[in-house]
């Protein structure tokens, strides 16, 4: 089997979409929310998981601790989410939509099926259906792999 050049390499094209969608995706959240991709990101996940604690807020929206709580301080200070102590943990944190942060919320969510919808338009029906289950096989895989090694999922 013959060894392609960088560029055509699985994970080398994955980045460089990865890289160019927060591109995209950050000017599309600024411009119709009016908010950056990292707090779109941790507003959805807040609507979509609610309640959340900071290390789930992280897992979900794929930030690292750090990022998560920043966004969600951020978003605490804009009045989008309540931070409400844990029931659960003396020393933790719950994280919830208040009714404004509901209001972005939708648009947030607008944003992103649409974002998603146009970034999918160059496949057809079957093409989509593939690409969803093969990503899904290989998000799968990717985390039996980090739980074998120990790794936390959350990352830059």
């Amino acid at each position: 089997m013959d060894t392609p050049p960088l560029e055509r390499t699985f994970t080398y094209q994955l980045h460089t979409l990865h890289k160019l969608t927060d591109r995209l995706s950050q000017a599309t959240y600024l411009d119709e929310t009016g908010i950056p991709l990292s707090e779109g990101r941790c507003l959805s996940a807040v609507g979509s998981f609610t309640p959340l604690s900071v290390n789930e807020l992280a897992r979900r929206a794929n930030l690292n601790k750090g990022q998560a709580s920043r966004a969600a301080q951020s978003l605490v200070d804009q009045g989008l989410v309540l931070k409400s102590p844990s029931p659960t943990d003396g020393r933790g944190v719950v994280l919830t939509l208040t009714p404004a942060g509901e209001a972005v919320y939708a648009r947030v969510m607008a944003t992103v099926y649409r974002r998603n919808r146009d970034f999918l338009a160059c496949l057809n029906a079957r093409e989509r259906a593939q690409l969803d289950a093969l990503i899904g096989r290989l998000v799968d895989h990717a985390r039996q792999a980090l739980d074998q090694v120990g790794a936390t999922e959350t990352g830059d």
